[in-house]
């Protein structure tokens, strides 16, 4: 998984239980762009406090991931819904199909869209 998405997964996760100024570094630095500088003196610290409050914070949330694993449960969720939608699209593709099963494939489409969304 790209080291970004991850980042931003395991925020998106656990970030409320993070501190506020945890947080707060956090979103300006990863989601925001922020550089270390900027935070710095945005929050008025050193660029080094804010470069070990990001490592901390880092290394926080993938203590949480590492005990209670739910990126990693959303992400073969996730790979599950995709591999019925993938089934459900190749029995439409293969079989003769009449209007209630139509209608309750295109249902089963619908529900996986908006589980991966």
């Amino acid at each position: 998984m790209d080291e970004i998405l991850r980042s931003t997964l395991l925020f998106d996760f656990y970030g409320e239980l993070l501190t506020e100024k945890q947080k707060t570094i956090f979103e300006l630095f990863h989601l925001n762009d922020f550089s270390l500088t900027e935070i710095g003196n945005e929050l008025n610290i050193s660029r080094q406090a804010v470069r070990d409050q990001i490592k901390r914070t880092e290394k926080i949330l993938l203590d949480y991931e590492e005990k209670l694993k739910l990126v990693e449960k959303f992400a073969e969720q996730k790979a599950s819904v995709k591999r019925i939608k993938a089934l459900v699209e190749e029995i439409e593709k293969e079989h003769t199909l009449d209007n209630l099963e139509i209608d309750k494939i295109e249902e089963i489409k619908k529900i996986a869209d908006e589980i991966l969304d």
